[in-house]
């Protein structure tokens, strides 16, 4: 069985693509963490996870003080026991980002070299139940866009195919958020999905009203309107409101979502596969949420998740925002609305190593 020879981590900053806010952030930069694997067969995997500006640092120095010198003598193929080991090594640290941020990036590196020694995409390798799914847009629908901005980026995404777009809300009062989401509904008709985020700014008792004025929009989904470690607060709101409500790109392990979704919190999952510690764990959430009868809509990472999304049956759509062309030669497949999983072995993402070394930054 094929044994790891060595382990490296950096640190590699890239440039946002367009000016992205919400209700309580701006997207600063995309601080990649990319881990190389190489085993003794001479195949090299390749795995990364990312922060949105802050802690990368950090991140970095988990992987390379505590977990890359663990993996040398390991054998590659046993992903789950690498996994576990690595997560029993940092009982201190968890359940957090900061370690699942460095889990994640040492395994997707394990399961591109599992996918590279089968000669199999990813999407087969996880699961195999399509080789393409749906795509939305969050591009045209940031908060600080005006309302004609957010038509006619909707009215391009629906030109396009494409299944539906996501909104940003959270403005300072109601009106606000109902006035750009009335404008955009009446442009695009009904033959276009609209979700809306409020990224975590939101009281319990005003998400409850929110969301009840947003009934008459009909929409696809309400996402993190709330905290997300208030568990009750979501499994209320999910009573008071026909609006599915969406959560999960801020929950870190498999028994938070497990929590969600026993308590009925979550009308859709959005488990992101860097967030979660990798793709171990986020297949382990969508067989979970599969059991509970909720789809799966994850958070980012379009160029990775699509493979997930194909992996599964419960896959219901992929989020576009695109940020890995600086450093990326192939880019994902869109057409028809739909995004399609890289058929090439590995994790499909074709990685321009010229560019990666020009933004290594530690």
């Amino acid at each position: 069985m094929p044994t790891i020879t060595a382990a490296r981590a950096r640190l590699v900053d890239v440039e946002v693509e367009t000016v992205r806010t919400d209700a309580v952030q701006a997207f600063l930069k995309q601080e990649t963490l990319l881990v190389e694997i190489d085993t003794d067969d001479g195949l090299t995997g390749t795995g990364y996870s990312y922060t949105i500006g802050t802690g990368g640092r950090a991140v970095l120095s988990m992987l390379t003080d505590h977990l890359l010198p663990r993996l040398p003598g390991r054998e590659a193929a046993t992903v789950e026991a690498v996994w576990q080991d690595l997560f029993a090594s940092t009982r201190a640290t968890t359940v957090g980002a900061i370690t699942s941020l460095a889990l994640a990036a040492v395994d997707t590196a394990l399961w591109d070299l599992r996918c590279l020694r089968a000669s199999a995409p990813l999407w087969q390798v996880a699961g195999g139940f399509c080789a393409d799914v749906p795509l939305y847009d969050t591009e045209g629908g940031w908060l600080h866009l005006g309302t004609d901005e957010l038509v006619a980026g909707a009215l391009a995404s629906q030109r396009a195919g494409w299944g539906g777009v996501k909104l940003k809300v959270g403005k300072p009062r109601l009106q606000e958020d109902l006035e750009r989401l009335r404008a955009v509904r009446a442009a695009v008709g009904d033959g276009l999905d609209i979700m809306v985020d409020a990224n975590q700014s939101m009281t319990a008792a005003e998400a409850v009203r929110r969301a009840r004025a947003f009934e008459e929009v009909d929409l696809s989904w309400f996402e993190e309107p709330l905290p997300a470690d208030d568990v009750s607060g979501h499994a209320h709101l999910v009573r008071s409101t026909s609006i599915p409500v969406a959560v999960g790109e801020s929950l870190y392990s498999l028994g938070q979502f497990r929590d969600y979704l026993h308590r009925g919190a979550a009308s859709v999952v959005q488990v992101d596969v860097a967030r979660v510690g990798g793709i171990t764990p986020w297949l382990k959430v969508a067989h979970l949420a599969e059991a509970y009868d909720v789809e799966v809509c994850p958070h980012f990472l379009m160029e990775l998740h699509v493979s997930l999304v194909a992996a599964v049956p419960n896959g219901r759509y992929v989020e576009h925002i695109p940020q890995l062309r600086a450093v990326t030669g192939a880019e994902m497949g869109i057409s028809g609305g739909r995004a399609h999983a890289p058929s090439r072995p590995g994790l499909g993402i074709d990685w321009d190593h010229d560019a990666l070394d020009d933004r290594t930054v530690a």
